[in-house]
């Protein structure tokens, strides 16, 4: 067999739970000719094993085939196996960690990097981290136009390609006689972010769970107590259930048709005959397999609760919305330009294959690192340290630590001092 006749490789490198997710259901989406494999960089912030089963569950991989590697580890499994591709499908500030160690001089796979959440607004910070990718996956039209634009302004190079979220359904087909008695509550750990906004939307959801006992109200949450998320969590809901606070808005305790639980939400969706969200990707799950939503808007529509890109698209309700159950599908005319454009209008695979087949004929050298330079060795030394965390032991992991935190904090007051000045 010669090498045109091989399949062509991608190896996709992950580092938390809904990164995972995220690249092993992309790279499920390969067509055929394509290999896919995984690795996970080990890592404070790496999924448990129930987690990663989770992640997977749906996609072309097992969990028993996913190597846990070591960051030193990487650059040598990747130049020993020499994929055609990697998927970088971590945190941003990881994917320039990951740059310098998947490349050497004199070979290179093509990079390819992504999103894997609802990313309007657009954030230049996202560009700047994978401006050495050949190519970023993002997942709607509007995201495209977007981040193009900012590169552009930017001077980066990168290519952007189109692919439908990749766990979303195929089919909104929901005849298959399952039992749908729940109202899903895709719970985030960001948003909202405080105590008693999360206490307030949990009572919403209890008075509906008292008002329709037919109903399970299902508190789906993505970490159980002690395992690591992308993103931190402050106050859980399945702890908030128990606050005094809450059994005092609800008028008693909390019925017993509310549960929590986790596991893969294209599972809770074939029993769902509702889905309530503050601006969790689940919702277009959710749109995908015809399920309706509710999106509360009680706590108002911005960039720092994720909900920006759903405006126009009638998704929203208040309180009263939810406690009386009552839920909606997008507008037409929403869907087209955000998220739900239809599988076909796809073309990142396409974008992968002519990549792949120019370094195959014409060998390039990596994009090059046009920001965050200044501090060169010991930014890089940084920036290793605060992706790994304790699982990093390097002399020079620590001394950046002694040099950077300090100095962050005075750029930072600095900065604030400006603002103030402009105020």
């Amino acid at each position: 067999m010669t090498e045109a006749d091989r399949p062509q490789r991608l190896l996709v490198i992950g580092d938390t739970d809904s990164y995972v997710k995220w690249g092993a259901a992309l790279a499920s989406r390969l067509p055929t000719g394509w290999a896919p494999d995984l690795v996970v960089i080990r890592n404070p912030m790496q999924p448990s094993d129930r987690q990663l089963e989770s992640a997977l569950a749906g996609t072309a991989f097992v969990s028993a085939s996913v190597r846990i590697v070591d960051l030193d580890d990487l650059g040598p499994l990747v130049r020993a196996e020499r994929p055609h591709a990697v998927l970088l499908s971590v945190r941003g500030p990881m994917v320039r960690v990951l740059v310098r160690l998947v490349v050497s001089r004199h070979w290179r796979p093509v990079i390819v990097s992504g999103l894997p959440g609802i990313t309007i607004p657009s954030n230049p910070k996202a560009v700047v981290y994978r401006e050495q990718a050949d190519l970023v996956v993002l997942h709607s039209r509007r995201e495209v136009r977007e981040f193009t634009a900012i590169a552009e302004g930017l001077g980066v190079s990168t290519r952007f390609g189109l692919a439908t979220f990749p766990f979303l359904a195929d089919s909104a087909a929901r005849d298959d006689g399952r039992r749908r008695d729940a109202v899903v509550f895709a719970a985030q750990a960001k948003v909202p972010a405080g105590k008693q906004d999360r206490i307030l939307l949990l009572s919403w959801l209890v008075r509906l769970a008292q008002r329709r006992p037919d109903r399970r109200i299902v508190i789906k949450v993505r970490a159980r107590a002690g395992e690591a998320q992308t993103h931190p969590e402050r106050w859980d809901y399945a702890g908030l259930l128990d606050e005094p606070e809450l059994l005092e808005l609800v008028g008693g305790a909390v019925p017993e048709n509310v549960v929590v639980a986790d596991g893969p939400m294209a599972e809770h969706l074939d029993h769902a005959v509702a889905l309530v969200t503050v601006s969790s990707t689940a919702a277009l799950e959710a749109v995908a397999a015809g399920v309706p939503i509710l999106l509360p808007s009680d706590f108002g529509v911005s960039a720092k609760l994720i909900n920006v890109v759903f405006e126009g698209s009638g998704l929203f309700g208040d309180a009263e919305d939810l406690m009386a159950g009552r839920f909606s599908a997008p507008s037409g005319s929403w869907r087209g330009d955000n998220y739900l454009h239809g599988r076909a209008e796809d073309d990142w695979v396409g974008a992968l294959d002519a990549l792949v087949a120019r370094e195959r004929e014409a060998p390039s050298r990596v994009l090059p690192q046009r920001f965050n330079r200044v501090g060169w060795g010991l930014r890089r030394s940084w920036e290793r340290k605060r992706m790994l965390g304790d699982v990093d032991r390097t002399v020079s992991g620590r001394i950046a630590v002694l040099v950077a935190v300090p100095a962050r904090r005075v750029v930072r007051a600095a900065r604030r001092v400006r603002r103030l000045a402009r105020a």
